[in-house]
């Protein structure tokens, strides 16, 4: 099992106040790794469960709605820790309104965080992580990766656009000890699902859907990230791995 430890391993995780970020956070500390937490908000919970596992959590707060934060913040974790080994590009918004409706500033915002940030993001740390000839990139898609969606056209487009990004980065970086995957979560129990699972008949629809028969949460995505971070996956490059419970099956 040491193939999964992450044992003095120092790892970024956008968007970890809450939801799959907090919980991928959680699980990289379960494995050994000490913790750059940073949203736009204080991840003040997330670091206090850190803390009770013996692992070192640091907070930034940073709005990476914009690119400027991103240098700051791997400079940081380089000044606190000495190194970056492990990145998670987790944070991320949806805005839902029909395609016919769908105003300009709604597709920027959504695609300046969720593809735009991912890719300086992952540029940012590569150029530490080559030093060392090492480094793990975990990306966060989504089906919507792979699908269409509902009134969430720039939400698909983003995530579409992650999962090129993980494949053109692997394709350039993996000579260089680099691994770079993603996750595409199916249907979780987050914030961004909140209107959805509220609506009883499209939560029942999707329910009835996923071969598993219930949303996934933040737990399930644990033992994947562990996986993509560890070098029990050392071979793996450029995948976008499906945690969903099935619903891409059907």
């Amino acid at each position: 099992m040491n193939a999964f430890s992450l044992s003095n391993e120092v790892a970024i995780v956008t968007g970890a106040s809450t939801g799959l970020g907090r919980g991928i956070a959680q699980g990289f500390a379960e494995a050994g790794a000490d913790l750059m937490l940073v949203d736009y908000v204080p991840s003040n919970e997330t670091a206090a469960e850190i803390s009770t596992m013996g692992r070192k959590a640091i907070i930034l707060v940073a709005d990476l709605m914009t690119t400027a934060p991103i240098p700051g913040i791997v400079e940081e974790t380089v000044r606190a820790f000495g190194k970056v080994d492990i990145l998670v590009n987790n944070a991320g918004i949806i805005r839902r309104t029909p395609a016919i409706d769908f105003s300009e500033k709604d597709w920027d915002d959504v695609m300046a965080i969720n593809s735009k940030t991912v890719f300086f993001f992952c540029q940012a740390v590569a150029r530490e992580m080559v030093k060392r000839h090492h480094g793990k990139i975990i990306n966060i898609a989504s089906l919507l990766a792979f699908q269409g969606g509902i009134i969430v056209p720039s939400y698909a487009a983003s995530k579409g656009a992650v999962a090129q990004i993980t494949k053109a980065l692997a394709n350039e970086w993996a000579s260089q000890g680099i691994n770079v995957n993603a996750i595409a979560p199916g249907y979780m129990e987050t914030n961004n699902t909140k209107a959805i699972r509220e609506d009883q008949k499209r939560e029942k629809a999707i329910v009835e859907r996923i071969p598993a028969g219930r949303w996934g949460t933040p737990d399930d995505l644990k033992g994947t990230a562990v996986f993509l971070a560890s070098h029990a996956s050392d071979y793996v490059q450029g995948h976008v791995l499906v945690v969903d419970g099935g619903w891409m099956a059907r």
